[in-house]
């Protein structure tokens, strides 16, 4: 097992330059977005691009979703934003990343200056959530919920018993409205002490390129995170995108959205199983958009792949994987088709 992972390498790496034209499965944004009706609430917003953003329709809107005052969110350029945030201002002891998960929590909180403990979840038992292996002292845990890359959901009580007097427990949901029902979910909790929970509408609704996210948390760390933040940090067509996003008929389309990915996902599945005798496995039950595989030699597997047209995540910069592991985003059918025939050459 590699000791140096590189932490900043994300999925869109693999399809930039000579990426650019493969089939993507590295990264995880919906493909098919955003909406037609979603592109023309945000052009609508460029008509007030003079004045300068005002967050607080926005900021309620969100609120009301989860069931919150507005005093308990704070919306944020992406989820990316709030780790940022979280290790600049938190005056933390000893910090904990609960691994594999998305490695931008802990690169942000290594860049503030803090030594950042791992709990590396185990192959062997799934990639789940043993609340004892944290350590008992930790002063912040991180984990995600469902987990990027594992596809792992995580069951609510499980996080939600890692929260101590004294402990700030962050909780990334960025792929949370891809879960149908989003059961197992935390966001809107007010029972649990130190709860943060990180959401992102870049994901289901294709806005990567827009950055737009927020954090849901008491008041008064919200209060603590927003002096950290610049002036105006989210921009108009942004915050016309968080209002847009979580009314009752996109929420609606969020909902059936997740119920094709679950029946996308499980087709893809089913098709990578046929590869069980080449020696692939697959991290399953996913309940994610992506599913983590592990397949001998992957680093060439994707290379070839590559020369297919296809483009793939590696699994080797997430701490507590390795070199055989791939990640791959849930597409819809006519495509998992044709990365199986690929991937059946390959591996022929």
């Amino acid at each position: 097992m590699r000791t140096e992972h590189d932490l900043r390498h994300h999925g869109d790496a693999e399809v930039r330059d000579d990426g650019a034209k493969l089939v993507d499965l590295a990264v995880n944004v919906r493909a098919g977005t955003p909406p037609a009706w979603l592109r023309e609430r945000i052009a609508g917003s460029l008509d007030t691009l003079a004045a300068y953003p005002d967050g607080r329709a926005a900021r309620e809107a969100v609120a009301a979703r989860h069931g919150l005052e507005p005093g308990r969110v704070l919306l944020t350029a992406g989820a990316a934003e709030a780790f940022v945030l979280l290790a600049r201002a938190l005056r933390v002891r000893r910090p904990v990343v609960v691994h594999p998960q998305f490695t931008e929590p802990e690169a942000a909180l290594r860049d503030a200056g803090h030594a950042v403990g791992r709990v590396l979840l185990r192959e062997a038992d799934g990639f789940r959530l043993d609340p004892a292996a944290v350590p008992e002292d930790a002063d912040l845990v991180v984990i995600g919920n469902p987990t990027n890359p594992t596809s792992v959901l995580h069951p609510a009580e499980a996080i939600a018993a890692l929260a101590r007097p004294g402990r700030t427990l962050v909780v990334d949901e960025a792929f949370m409205d891809a879960v149908p029902g989003e059961r197992e979910a935390l966001a809107g909790r007010t029972d649990v002490p130190g709860l943060v929970v990180l959401r992102s509408l870049t994901k289901t609704w294709g806005l990567a390129g827009l950055r737009i996210g927020y954090v849901l948390a008491a008041p008064e760390l919200i209060a603590e995170l927003e002096r950290a933040q610049p002036l105006w940090p989210v921009s108009t067509p942004a915050l016309a995108a968080a209002r847009a996003c979580v009314e009752p008929a996109a929420l609606a389309e969020a909902g059936h959205a997740a119920h094709r990915i679950a029946a996308d996902r499980a087709y893809l599945v089913a098709g990578l199983s046929a590869f069980a005798g080449a020696g692939l496995r697959v991290v399953t039950p996913a309940e994610g958009p992506f599913v983590l595989v592990r397949v001998p030699g992957a680093t060439e597997v994707r290379r070839r792949l590559r020369e297919l047209g296809w483009a793939v995540r590696r699994g080797d910069t997430f701490p507590g994987l390795d070199e055989d592991w791939l990640r791959l985003a849930v597409r819809d059918r006519a495509t998992a088709d044709g990365f199986l025939g690929a991937l059946g050459a390959v591996l022929a």
